[in-house]
């Protein structure tokens, strides 16, 4: 798995991106970051991340993850925007489309999502659907 791209960004090497997050080697530093290594637990089914990295006062159950995943094939993350998130930041906001097929349709998600530090390192808070279309 080490020597395979990252799904969240095919340029770099999972073991150099996204897997340190993942095996708890490492912590994101900016909110983009856990939102691309979130984005890749989602490709790789890695729902203990997902629920460590989701705000506990907004934490979905382990089921209702995992439908959600099961039900999407992820094919690519496109990151349009970033605001705050950053080392010294207490807030961020980070604007995405997770491209995916669901029953053989592709589907673009467009999505912007909050994240807020909790017990010092970065955590999920919630998101924003822009929208969900065929493509």
């Amino acid at each position: 798995m080490s020597e395979t791209p990252c799904p969240c960004q095919p340029s770099r090497l999972y073991r150099q991106c996204c897997e340190p997050y993942h095996l708890n080697q490492a912590v994101p530093e900016r909110a983009e970051q856990l939102m691309r290594s979130r984005y890749s637990a989602f490709v790789l089914n890695l729902y203990d991340y997902l629920l460590k990295t989701h705000h506990p006062k907004k934490r979905p159950g382990r089921y209702e993850l995992e439908e959600q995943s099961d039900q999407a094939l992820f094919t690519q993350l496109e990151i349009i925007a970033v605001a705050q998130g950053q080392a010294s930041d207490k807030i961020g906001k980070v604007e995405f489309k997770a491209y995916f097929k669901q029953t053989e349709q592709a589907l673009v998600l467009h999505e912007r999502s909050r994240f807020r530090r909790y017990q010092g390192r970065w955590v999920y808070w919630d998101g924003e659907m822009m929208t969900i279309q065929a493509i």
